[in-house]
């Protein structure tokens, strides 16, 4: 049975932060909001936490899951960023926007895309996720929280607690979020491409 915490959105408290820090160094999986819509996160270096992940979600080692950051300077740990990179993140960042980028040694192999070596990468906008990603102090490993046979993101958390509360160890209630994703840009390429239109303009890339 998973517990279920409600956060100010502004002003998240410091105790549950806290203690949602605690549940994901112990492996646990924790339902949260974010700028775009409410995700699914784990520990980076947890094995078996992505595992349980990805089960959850029902997606294999080809789906790409995303690294979310604090800053554009944990990006540049996870991921090659040349100065052109650089700029174009930062007028994008914080926001809702995933890039993806060659992954860098610091991506554990099992995370990058199989044949590409390449990893999403996000920094939202989001006081409690920000709180959180503070807390830890390093990146949390996430995915859009979208279940086998929905056509749309799950955004209540009421919602989000009747259908995952036996699956996940964490539902943070921060109040509804946005049925629009991300916009997803890849980044490997000269040009950037368009993948996905979603909630962030993709003008900012040139787009």
């Amino acid at each position: 049975m998973s517990q279920f915490f409600q956060l100010h959105p502004d002003n998240p408290q410091l105790r549950l932060i806290k203690q949602a820090a605690q549940i994901i160094h112990q492996g646990g999986i924790v339902a949260l909001p974010t700028d775009s819509c409410y995700a699914l996160v784990c520990h980076l270096d947890d094995k078996d936490a992505v595992t349980r992940l990805r089960r959850i979600r029902a997606v294999d080692e080809k789906h790409h899951l995303t690294l979310l950051c604090r800053d554009l300077s944990e990006i540049a740990v996870y991921a090659r960023v040349d100065n052109r990179q650089y700029r174009m993140l930062k007028a994008a960042t914080p926001g809702a926007y995933t890039v993806i980028l060659e992954a860098t040694k610091e991506v554990p192999r099992r995370l990058s895309h199989p044949s590409r070596k390449t990893i999403g990468l996000r920094v939202p906008e989001n006081r409690i996720t920000h709180a959180l990603l503070e807390e830890l102090g390093q990146a949390l490993l996430g995915t859009t929280l979208i279940l086998l046979g929905d056509e749309e993101p799950l955004t209540d958390p009421e919602v989000i607690r009747e259908r995952l509360e036996k699956q996940v160890d964490l539902i943070i209630d921060g109040g509804a979020c946005s049925l629009i994703p991300t916009t997803v840009i890849d980044m490997t390429n000269e040009v950037p491409e368009l993948i996905r239109q979603g909630r962030g303009d993709p003008a900012i890339f040139g787009l």
